[in-house]
Order: structure tokens, then sequence, then C-alpha cells
């Protein structure tokens, strides 16, 4: 597959990222105020994953934002709940603020290891329910062995179902980088799953499920944000990024936006091309814009 990397004339070492990362991260310090901390609460994909959830829980869940604004009308509102697929007309039903979406993880959501048709069977119940965006985990059974063919298949016909919808392609990053037996291997790989994925059509490229570790990683995101801008140059398209999984401190989030605003620019920064999947980190931003401790969602 590394004949992708060509074709986009990325040419990315571990020793490179690296350093650029070292930059990136004394940005991140300079970052870490108000206007950036509201940009990274209106980017976030308020999720619950849990075994335990029930449509009871799900119903509380969602009135939390549609209380917000009520309590906290100076902040923006979370870009999207997330949710598991049976909960997406439980979210529908509860929700009544507009322009918050309804995400659910989908096609046998975390591992993505079953038949194609019960993937896409599941996707259209989500659909049907109500979901606008669906998170699909990139099949890691074919890229992982080298199957290019049946790797861009499976995307392709999940894209085919979603049309209309936004999708995101979870790459489970963490399970690249450190897969190989080398960094610089792991790099290439998550950089060819990037833009794979974009090119069958995903709308975001997502790092992680937060259900396996590593999740999320500095080393990844900025692997994916130049396989963005690279894309972006050749094609013309503004795709977008989502860290999911262990995003959960007000300087993770900072990270993370500084990263993408260092790579792809300022105008990258909107809910429409960037994301923060997460559950536990709104509080968290609340807290640091608000200056004293915040237990709202």
């Amino acid at each position: 597959m590394k004949e992708i990397l060509e074709k986009y004339n990325l040419h990315l070492t571990a020793e490179g990222i690296e350093k650029e990362l070292d930059i990136i991260k004394e940005e991140a310090k300079a970052n870490f105020r108000d206007e950036n901390l509201k940009i990274a609460l209106g980017a976030i994909d308020l999720t619950s994953l849990h075994t335990s959830d029930t449509p009871k829980f799900i119903e509380k869940f969602t009135d939390k934002v549609n209380k917000f604004k009520a309590q906290y009308p100076q902040y923006p509102l979370p870009a999207s709940i997330c949710v598991y697929p049976n909960f997406a007309k439980t979210v529908k039903a509860t929700l009544k603020e507009e322009g918050v979406g309804i995400t659910t993880v989908s096609a046998c959501f975390p591992s993505s290891q079953s038949f194609l048709d019960v993937k896409e069977l599941e996707t259209r119940h989500a659909m049907e329910d109500g979901a606008t965006e669906i998170d699909i985990v990139l099949p890691h059974s074919f890229f992982v062995a080298g199957n290019e063919k049946d790797t861009r298949n499976e995307i392709s016909a999940l894209r085919k179902v979603t049309e209309g919808k936004t999708l995101k392609v979870i790459l489970e990053s963490g399970a690249l980088q450190t897969g190989y037996p080398t960094l610089q291997e792991g790099i290439e790989a998550i950089a060819e799953a990037s833009l794979l994925a974009l090119e069958e059509g995903a709308d975001f490229i997502k790092t992680s499920t937060g259900k396996q570790e590593p999740s999320a990683t500095p080393i990844a995101a900025l692997v994916m944000c130049k396989c963005l801008k690279a894309f972006m140059e050749k094609t013309g398209f503004r795709r977008g990024f989502k860290p999911a999984g262990g995003v959960s401190s007000s300087e993770d989030a900072i990270l993370y936006l500084t990263i993408v605003e260092h790579t792809m620019g300022r105008e990258q920064l909107t809910p429409k091309f960037f994301r923060i999947g997460a559950s536990s980190l709104a509080n968290k931003v609340l807290t640091s814009l608000e200056g004293t401790s915040v237990k709202f969602y």
C-alpha cells in the first residue's frame, strides 16, 4: 500500500514527526486561552458508550444538552451526541436543541469483526432511527493483512449506505502505531490508512474507539492531519479530523486543537472539520473556562 504515500508525495519520518511535535507542544502552551477552549467545547461529540447504558440514562444524558444554554448561554453546545446505534431513536426523541448532531458508532463497533451485510444493516437501522452521523472502524483484519481491495470495498460500501450523512472512519491508530516492529512502520501504516479512508469517501478520519490502549496519541494526530493536508492539496477537498479516546483534560484538547491549526490552518477549527470524541472532557473544559469546578454533564 505504500504507493499511496508516493501518490500524495508524503515522506514522513518518525524523527521528523517527533521534532515537529516538540514545536507544536510549545505552541499549545500559548494556545491555552478561553477563545480556543470555547472552540474545543463546541467540537465535542459528547459520548456515552457503556455496556450499562439504558434508554433512561441516555434520555437524561441528552436532556443535559437541552438544559445547557439556560445555565451557560455564553458557551457553545456540543457538536453532537454519540451513542450506540440502538439509542439513536432515544436521542432523537429527547433532543430539543437544533444544530446538535446525532452520532452513532456502527458497523460492529469497536472491533469491526463481522460480515459486511451485518454492518450495513446495523448502519441502516441507526440512520432510520435518527442518526445523522456514523462512526465506523477501519477493517483491521483486511488492512493489516495488506488486503487493500477488501479494505476499500468495505469503506466504500458503508459510504454508499450513509450517503447524505457524515461518515467518520476510525483508524484505531494506537494499534497501528504500536502494532509494527518500528515506529516508522507504524507511522506509515497510519498514513496509508488515513489516505485510503479519505479516498473511499470518509468525511472525517478519527483516531480511536477508546476501547483499547493506546488510544489517541499526538504522533497519530499529526500524521493524520498531514494526510488531510496532502489530500486537500491534491484533490481540493477539505475533510475532518477527530481525536478520540483518552482526550480527558483541557490541556489534551488544546494540544489536539493546536496540531490541527498548525497543520491545516485555523479555518479547520469548526465542527464541520474538527471534532473531539469524549465523555468527561466537557466538564473539564467548562471548569477551565469558569475557573471553578463544573460537573454539568
